[in-house]
């Protein structure tokens, strides 16, 4: 799979660990900043993480700062983009199996290392359930992204 990743500067210090993490499980990873520990607006970089899934460059991407609240609120004002905040390994993959979500937002100042790679881990495993419960709550989100 295509991964982009991102972070803002309270991220900074937990993406290495997951852009390795990623790589290990064998996906191609697009870094899409920051690639230093300098200020940098979370708004910002979620639109390089979600120009690339819209554009097609990306299937999912992984996004960090320092809660994971802003880059969620940030990447989910573009439309076609699911963001959901996940701190635990049910919410990182029913947030797919369930909603179909495309980018996971972590806060490095929530989780360590080794929980964002467990998490990580299960966001990349799943997959969208053929249920059609499920499948019918989607495609209602995706009218309201085309009502806007």
């Amino acid at each position: 799979m295509r991964i982009v990743i991102g972070s803002d500067h309270a991220g900074f210090p937990l993406k290495s660990a997951v852009v390795d993490h990623v790589k290990g499980l064998g996906h191609e990873v697009h870094d899409a900043g920051s690639y230093d520990p300098n200020p940098v607006d979370f708004p910002d970089v979620a639109k390089s993480v979600t120009s690339a899934i819209i554009e097609g460059r990306a299937d999912r991407g992984l996004m960090v700062c320092g809660t994971g609240v802003g880059a969620s609120i940030a990447a989910n004002k573009v439309k076609g983009i699911r963001a959901a905040v996940c701190h635990d390994v049910h919410s990182a993959h029913q947030s797919v199996e369930h909603d179909d979500v495309n980018v996971m937002c972590i806060g490095a100042q929530i989780v360590g290392a080794w929980l964002a790679k467990d998490l990580v881990t299960a966001y990349l495993d799943a997959e969208f359930s053929t249920d059609e419960d499920f499948r019918r709550r989607v495609a209602k989100l995706a009218e309201m992204d085309a009502a806007r």
